[in-house]
């Protein structure tokens, strides 16, 4: 019997997050530093609080000005997170129905890691025995 991977088991941590006072120029160069293309917003408790993502960003560079514009102006504050014990299975359903490209995974109200759909690729090459 194959072990149910959890969100736990391939989460991504420390997590690279956002503020909602940050402006989004600082967000752009976060992104674009660590290859990542959305991060959790929090507040000073490790709270989630929102997601901002390249789409949020791209919608608002063409007419707004992204120095002059706060994460918490734009981010999404409707989020859909995970426990750590979630079954990465139910996480790759909601993706899919979803839309969605990173969840965060939050415990006792705190955001411990996220997880992208670049990390359950990484698991489905481990599970088919090929190195990245």
């Amino acid at each position: 019997m194959m072990k149910i991977v959890r969100a736990r088991d391939i989460m991504t941590r420390p997590v690279i997050t956002a503020r909602e006072d940050m402006r989004l120029t600082e967000v752009m160069r976060l992104l674009l530093r660590w290859h990542v293309s959305g991060l959790p917003v929090v507040d000073e408790n490790e709270r989630v609080v929102g997601i901002i993502s390249e789409h949020d960003l791209v919608n608002l560079a063409l007419d707004g000005n992204a120095e002059d514009t706060t994460v918490g102006e734009v981010m999404t504050r409707e989020v859909t997170w995970f426990p750590p014990e979630a079954p990465i299975a139910d996480i790759a359903s909601c993706f899919s129905a979803r839309r969605l490209r990173r969840v965060p995974i939050v415990e006792r109200g705190r955001l411990v890691g996220i997880v992208s759909r670049r990390d359950i690729l990484r698991e489905l090459l481990r599970r088919y025995g090929v190195a990245e």
